[in-house]
């Protein structure tokens, strides 16, 4: 990060976590604002678009009732807004034309609603990953340079004020030559169970939900929230935690993406009806260093210093840990001299800074310039999450042609995207 972005960054920080009275959501009301995907995390951040007292909220589309009756209680509990609902995102992008549009839907749905909402007019706050495959996220880039469309990555933890002092840190050399790099998420979440498949609830559209993905019967342990587990609609571990760590390796570093990667993940231990690889390494090879990947939900590394998430940066004067709850730590290679810590300051609920995101969305919507945490940006980080599930799949290491975005083994580029259902038409890049 250069010195005007950790400027500009720093400046959000420093005005995290500011309230507003009830009043002034409404009158300061100004972008037509529509919420996509009304779960948890689309309530979140629906919750800092009002906060923000510069969006009015015309629409919620979900197709579960459920998650659409939760969400406006939430809305109703700061805002005087009425907004429509739908169970359509299409009807909605044609009737209420919103200027705003949050696409937090589950994965599999990310690219279409983006695409679809910036060809309509809005900008767009898409949750990571950006996609479910590599060409889907080369689509939603070209579609926003060619909109001229802000569209902005959740990645909250760009943003946060640790995570901008930290990078600080790191870019100061005070960690050293950094040549090993290693991101992680080590969760024990136990065998849990099998749960079999049951008739779709009647408050859901579950031929919508599952959408350009596979038709798959209806279970609870799929909807809500467990869907990053099913490689149908995401693609586990990697996917959903590793775009945030994947993130912070390459606002550390010039370089824009791996030359080389391979992947190796345990045989299936636990009971549950996940799909996804429950423990799983990736290597990735890149000009000046070297980066891994681990994920477990079958042990919590107990032996650690340090949180179960984040990264390590292993520099010759030390080893740097970027974290999320318990801030960063630098570990000095001199052990006579002191732990450097920084602690972090996060909100409540779900301990995210998406008011700073948000924040940034509206300042690059009013100025015309690329947000900090930019589609491109997104979609670099998730194509290393990406790359490391297409080096599963093919079973050896492959290596990558970061201009063109494609492999240099042919064969392995079938895993770039995925076969649509019939009904569903998948983006051109």
């Amino acid at each position: 990060m250069n010195r005007k972005d950790f400027i500009r960054t720093s400046a959000l920080a420093t005005g995290a976590l500011v309230s507003r009275p009830f009043i002034t959501y409404a009158t300061q009301a100004k972008y037509k604002t529509a919420l996509i995907g009304a779960g948890w995390w689309g309530t979140n951040i629906v919750r800092e678009a009002i906060k923000s007292g510069e969006c009015q909220i015309v629409a919620v589309c979900d197709v579960d009732d459920r998650q659409i009756k939760q969400c406006l209680g939430e809305i109703g509990k700061l805002t005087n807004d009425q907004p429509k609902i739908y169970k359509n995102y299409q009807e909605l992008l044609q009737k209420e034309k919103p200027e705003i549009v949050i696409n937090a839907t589950p994965d599999h749905w990310h690219a279409l609603i983006a695409i679809d909402a910036m060809k309509a007019g809005a900008h767009v706050y898409l949750e990571k990953p950006i996609g479910h495959t590599i060409n889907e996220g080369k689509a939603i880039v070209k579609t926003a340079r060619d909109t001229q469309r802000i569209c902005i990555t959740g990645f909250h933890r760009r943003y946060s004020p640790h995570n901008v002092s930290g990078q600080e840190f790191l870019k100061s050399g005070k960690v050293g030559k950094i040549k090993e790099v290693r991101a992680f998420v080590t969760y024990n979440f136990g065998q849990g169970k099998r749960v079999e498949d049951e008739p779709t609830p009647a408050e859901i559209d579950w031929n919508m939900w599952c959408g350009p993905g596979p038709l798959v019967p209806y279970n609870r342990t799929i909807h809500p929230r467990n869907w990053r587990n099913h490689v149908e609609f995401a693609n586990g571990m990697v996917g959903d935690w590793g775009p945030h760590w994947f993130d912070q390796i390459l606002w550390w570093t010039d370089e824009v993406a791996p030359k080389k990667v391979y992947s190796m993940a345990s045989t299936k231990f636990n009971t549950n009806n996940n799909n996804a690889p429950e423990s799983q390494v990736v290597a990735y090879e890149f000009e000046d260093f070297t980066c891994t990947w681990e994920h477990s939900t079958l042990n919590g590394r107990p032996t650690s210093k340090t949180e179960e998430v984040g990264v390590y940066f292993h520099g010759t004067e030390g080893t740097f840990h970027m974290g999320w709850t318990k801030g960063w730590t630098f570990f000095p290679r001199d052990q006579k001299k002191e732990i450097i810590h920084q602690d972090p300051v996060l909100n409540q609920p779900d301990l995210q800074n998406i008011d700073l995101v948000f924040a940034d969305l509206l300042k690059s919507i009013k100025s015309k310039q690329l947000p900090f945490a930019d589609i491109l940006k997104g979609h670099r980080a998730t194509n290393m999450s990406l790359l490391g599930m297409a080096a599963l799949k093919a079973g050896k290491s492959l290596e990558w042609d970061r201009e063109k975005e494609v492999f240099l083994d042919s064969t392995a580029n079938k895993y770039l995207s995925r076969q649509y259902r019939k009904g569903w038409v998948y983006p051109k890049a």
